[in-house]
């Protein structure tokens, strides 16, 4: 019998929000073989990300998840901090079979699914300004993400994020062909641009992931981390976030937004 398998795409779940449980619930593929996407900010707490991402697994036939930021906040009495926190995640997706960063990426309809997880480094900042001055601005006008407070004191955000950009690059110039890239911090300027405040920009990536969906062969590029959901199109290649988002956010969506994001569809003969 012929049948339609979709790759599809969700982030931002932020499951310790009560009112965000029936939107979860909702997370449901169309046919057993289709697979998910989860872009980053499950949750804070280790074990309800686990929670929501076993949830997700017993429903379709792949999850694929990246880390948000919310992921790595952490607290002083916390068992894993900073980097540490990361490995158990990886962990613990590990034992329930989530594909994660750190494992080898998966193709589906000819197209390699790519799980990055750069972070970010402060790059998207205005000219002229250091690092310190740019923060010290956000501040003043109290425009400051939670980031500052619950990943900065555990870990050098910066040199992580370079870290894993060398180790990105690494994996992704090996990969031929096709690629889908994903991560939770958008690769390109273009979509904070539409941002009210523009000096969250400096927790919403980097500048040196600008020319990746170029580079390795992008057909789309899928994020979160706004919580803008949309389609912004850089370089003839779609950026497409796939945010839920907080109750105050998702209720004012269109009733007719597509989500879960169908990312993918192929049609096979049975």
């Amino acid at each position: 019998m012929a049948y339609t398998q979709t790759l599809w795409a969700v982030s931002d779940l932020h499951a310790a929000v009560k009112a965000n449980g029936p939107e979860i619930d909702s997370i449901q593929p169309r046919h057993p073989s289709d697979w998910l996407i989860v872009a980053g900010d499950v949750a804070e707490r280790t074990e309800l990300v686990l929670e929501v991402l076993t949830k997700l697994r017993r429903r379709f036939a792949c999850v694929i998840w990246v880390p948000g930021n919310h992921e790595l906040f952490c607290r002083s009495g916390d068992r894993a901090k900073g980097r540490d926190k990361y490995d158990e995640l990886v962990e613990g997706c590990r034992l329930i079979d989530v594909l994660t960063p750190e494992d080898p990426y998966p193709v589906f309809a000819g197209r390699t699914i790519v799980p990055l997880f750069t972070l970010y480094d402060y790059s998207f900042r205005a000219p002229g300004r250091t690092v310190e001055q740019a923060v010290q601005a956000a501040h003043d006008v109290q425009v400051v993400m939670t980031d500052e407070f619950a990943i900065k004191p555990f870990v050098d955000v910066r040199a992580w994020c370079w870290d894993r950009l060398a180790y990105s690059i690494k994996r992704l110039g090996r990969v031929s062909g096709p690629t889908i890239l994903i991560n939770h911090w958008p690769l390109v300027y273009e979509p904070i641009g539409k941002m009210p405040w523009p000096e969250i920009g400096l927790w919403c990536g980097t500048r040196h992931t600008r020319t990746w969906a170029q580079r390795y062969g992008a057909e789309q590029v899928i994020f979160g981390h706004l919580h803008m959901p949309g389609i912004t199109e850089v370089a003839g290649i779609p950026h497409i976030e796939v945010s839920l988002g907080y109750p105050r956010e998702w209720e004012s969506y269109p009733p007719d937004r597509p989500w879960p994001y169908p990312v993918l569809e192929v049609e096979h003969a049975g």
